[in-house]
């Protein structure tokens, strides 16, 4: 007589072993290695930058950022770059995903330039504030998927408003904030929001009486501090002498801060 069917096996019983339990039993289901990194699973873990921290000062608005890139608890790269011109009188500042981050940044620098050499005029303050709102909305599909995430700064100088320094931060969805005096995002910003508070409520001097230097050493202190409780904010590398990128914007434009200034600053007024 022949061998029942699987499904009436007398061995086999619903309430207690379902199909594939039975399958394996029997020797007839084949166990499927899981798919490694390479192969594109869940174990994928993304690149990400952190910290940024903006704030207006007596010679218009300093932007600056740690030069860590990590992703999860591996450094990827020590010398990121997460304060990027976007033209004359404009700053993006990075926080999270580079790839994504960089990639709108090339598309706002063209949006600007277009915009420019076609009108023969500036983009207003308004104008380029909503652009870049616009792409962080365009890129919200991703964010709900758990890639591409940026949560960014933007400082401008406008000569034709009163404030002449605009400074604002974004959430990921693409909403705007303009603020007064500071912005700081990033995992590492809870700590230098705290500094730049203390310093403008506190400190010797409010944030926006600063000169260069002053700033300079307030924005070196706060990274550094963050450095101390998040490990994803690179602060200071002593040891590999790797300082904050610093840039400053003002009326006549954007300056970047060698490298030799800042550590004599780190020197002086920090260390």
């Amino acid at each position: 007589m022949d061998k029942p069917p699987l499904a009436l096996d007398q061995n086999f019983s619903g309430a207690s072993e379902d199909f594939p339990a039975l399958l394996r039993r029997k020797g007839l289901l084949q166990i499927v290695p899981e798919p490694t990194a390479a192969a594109g699973n869940h174990s994928f873990v993304q690149t990400e930058s952190t910290t940024i921290l903006a704030f207006k000062f007596a010679g218009g608005v300093l932007v600056a950022g740690d030069r860590r890139a990590t992703a999860g608890n591996t450094v990827v790269y020590d010398r990121a770059d997460k304060v990027l011109e976007i033209d004359r009188h404009s700053i993006m500042a990075i926080a999270g995903v580079p790839a994504t981050a960089w990639e709108m940044a090339r598309v706002l620098e063209h949006s600007f330039q277009y915009f420019r050499r076609t009108q023969l005029q500036e983009m207003s303050v308004d104008g380029k504030v909503r652009a870049l709102s616009k792409l962080l909305r365009d890129n919200f599909g991703f964010v709900m998927q758990g890639v591409g995430v940026v949560v960014p700064i933007f400082a401008t100088y406008d000569r034709n408003s009163k404030p002449e320094a605009r400074l604002y931060f974004y959430d990921a969805m693409g909403a705007q904030f303009e603020v007064t005096d500071y912005a700081a995002t990033g995992s590492g910003s809870p700590a230098v929001r705290g500094i730049l508070y203390y310093e403008n409520n506190w400190g010797d001097k409010k944030l926006q009486q600063l000169n260069e230097e002053e700033a300079v050493a307030i924005a070196l202190r706060a990274l550094d501090t963050a450095a101390e409780a998040d490990t994803s904010t690179g602060g200071v590398d002593r040891g590999g002498k790797i300082f904050p990128l610093i840039k400053i914007v003002s009326r006549e434009g954007i300056m970047t801060l060698p490298e030799e200034k800042i550590a004599g600053v780190f020197r002086q007024k920090v260390a």
